[in-house]
């Protein structure tokens, strides 16, 4: 990090130091608090934190119950932060979710007021989201983007910090509705949420079991996680490294001009991806890795983000960001091997 004025950022290399230093001890608070109700699942709950101090928004996908509701749930509790919830059903209206003007009794008479709705907090859960039709998982669409509700030609700007913390599970496909590609692209992360292990699952029985229920305690409010989420954003980046996010977003492009390459356009993508891929990622991914790329520095105690940084938070910044085609579908591959097959041959250095 740079000098910079004292309206914009520590001013002195002891400033940086500080500052990184607070962020590495806050960090490991609330993960401290998390954990003590979550056993194992540590990438999942550092995915979801780096969400948290990024500004971005995650999406946990896993079987029914593997502990996703509770990760968020005690996230929320180790925060002094406005939690709402939203229980995903078919028959969910988009008032639900953002609210509506109503006629109510006020001093100045009968006048339409605006009922806010559970989107209106600092943490929501959107619990099994694809239960939905699409026409209510739109709703979220502004608000996952913007920070800001619009009802009845009235915008409303949500407070901050703001992030969408989702569930889905990828089983039951009756009474589910895929997930619209504008939504998934503006998730910052994609979880998955696999089984626990022997060990963790007895640990788990110990907690669950007996007398005595785990809980959090809050050790972090709204205004510290702003400060540390511009802190984050304050993090240098050196051109070969934003080069390296650029060039790993451009490989997932098909040859296709209507969703990939343009012709006369320098290409990247391997033949994985020429075969199998429809839609590349687009450039939120791109923004996504750098910000995961500045916060795992930041873990690390430094004030610049690396390549492997944006190779170490690639897998759940573009899994949901590309869509395959029907060979891709129909052979059963999936978008983590193919992110995986361009991280694995990728040039860490553009070709002169």
């Amino acid at each position: 990090m740079t000098q910079q004025d004292a309206a914009t950022g520590p001013r002195t290399v002891e400033d940086v130091e500080r500052a990184i230093a607070g962020f590495r001890t806050d960090y490991a608070a609330v993960r401290e608090q998390v954990c003590r109700v979550i056993v194992g699942q540590d990438e999942i709950i550092d995915g979801v934190l780096t969400c948290l101090f990024a500004g971005g928004h995650a999406l946990l996908e896993g079987v029914p119950g593997l502990g996703k509701t509770l990760l968020i749930r005690s996230l929320a509790d180790a925060l002094q932060l406005k939690f709402g919830r939203i229980q995903f059903t078919p028959d969910l209206m988009p008032a639900d979710v953002t609210g509506t003007t109503i006629v109510a009794d006020t001093s100045e008479g009968r006048k339409f007021v605006f009922q806010r709705g559970p989107v209106f907090a600092n943490i929501l859960l959107a619990d099994e989201i694809n239960r939905a039709t699409p026409k209510t998982q739109s709703a979220l669409l502004e608000a996952m983007q913007e920070r800001s509700v619009t009802v009845g030609g009235e915008t409303h700007i949500l407070a901050k910090p703001f992030l969408v913390m989702a569930t889905q599970n990828p089983l039951e496909q009756e009474g589910t509705y895929p997930l619209p590609e504008a939504q998934l692209d503006r998730f910052f992360f994609k979880l998955l949420v696999g089984y626990s292990t022997r060990s963790e699952l007895t640990e788990i029985l110990t907690r669950t079991t007996g007398g005595e229920q785990p809980s959090c305690k809050p050790v972090l409010d709204d205004a510290a996680i702003v400060e540390h989420q511009a802190l984050v954003r304050r993090v240098q980046v050196a051109p070969h490294v934003k080069d390296y996010a650029v060039r790993l977003t451009l490989a997932t492009h098909p040859p296709d001009p209507a969703f990939g390459v343009r012709d006369g356009e320098e290409r990247f993508a391997t033949p994985i991806v020429d075969r199998f891929v429809r839609v590349g990622a687009s450039p939120r991914a791109a923004q996504t890795m750098v910000l995961g790329a500045k916060v795992r520095a930041l873990l690390d105690g430094r004030a610049a983000a690396s390549i492997d940084d944006i190779k170490a938070i690639a897998l759940p910044a573009l899994r949901h960001r590309l869509l395959l085609n029907f060979e891709g579908e129909a052979e059963g591959v999936t978008t983590d091997q193919i992110v995986e097959n361009i991280v694995a041959t990728l040039p860490l250095q553009a070709p002169a």
